[in-house]
């Protein structure tokens, strides 16, 4: 798949912060540690977004092959593995990705999954019928996350459930604060993402014209505010 040299460049700024600086404070959120109470809303809006998520898609899912894009630590892959689906569970950052298989491999009634470190949007990835991408295209513009979609739309058959930061004055507000914490606690920039902007980028795109976006969802949760999008080909 060919990517635009922003797309690239932000790439590389993701599996910088994630592998080499944040990889420790990303595995203690996403567990049972205690964190501070900024970080203490982020983990709740995580969880319910993975909550909702996961609420778009059936409860038995065995004979079900899913991507989980930008899979962190795992957790949204091990429930999938739990409800039956075959998952390949791919990120940027090879030490999330480690600590992903070690959480996997303690968890008794998960089941299969492939853990790789990698780029998402690979195609030998293979077919899917479900991609879930929750909080992996947040660093990215428009148009570029609006081109990986279109890449999975040609290869999955089912289900594509997406989230991007909404562009609210809140988020605006809250991100322009968030400068003033030390870097240790910064990912990359999260770009805002309108949703009429997104739609119309959507539409335009000739390979996601078989698509509709049916439903979307709303989280906020202190430092924590995301938009969930469900994007299902035309039948």
């Amino acid at each position: 798949m060919n990517h635009s040299t922003t797309y690239q460049r932000r790439r590389g700024e993701i599996a910088h912060y994630f592998d080499r600086t944040a990889a420790q404070a990303w595995a203690r959120l996403t567990s049972d540690a205690p964190v501070s109470r900024i970080r203490e809303t982020v983990r709740a809006g995580r969880e319910r977004m993975r909550g909702s998520l996961l609420g778009w898609l059936p409860q038995d899912l065995r004979g079900s092959r899913i991507l989980d894009a930008g899979c962190g630590t795992g957790a949204t892959a091990i429930e999938l593995a739990r409800r039956g689906a075959e998952v390949v569970a791919i990120d940027l950052a090879g030490q999330l990705v480690d600590v992903a298989r070690d959480r996997h491999g303690q968890d008794q009634g998960a089941g299969r999954i492939t853990f790789l470190a990698g780029d998402m949007t690979d195609p030998a990835l293979g077919a899917f019928d479900h991609v879930v991408a929750m909080d992996s295209l947040i660093h990215y513009r428009t148009e570029d996350a609006v081109g990986v979609l279109a890449g999975w739309s040609r290869q999955v058959s089912g289900s594509m459930l997406v989230t991007f930061a909404p562009a609210t004055p809140l988020l605006r507000a809250m991100h322009a604060a968030g400068r003033l914490f030390p870097r240790s606690d910064r990912a990359p920039a999260i770009v805002p993402v309108a949703t009429q902007r997104l739609r119309e980028a959507v539409a335009r795109n000739p390979d996601l014209q078989p698509w509709a976006m049916t439903d979307q969802v709303h989280v906020a949760s202190g430092f924590y505010t995301s938009r969930a999008y469900r994007l299902e080909r035309n039948t």
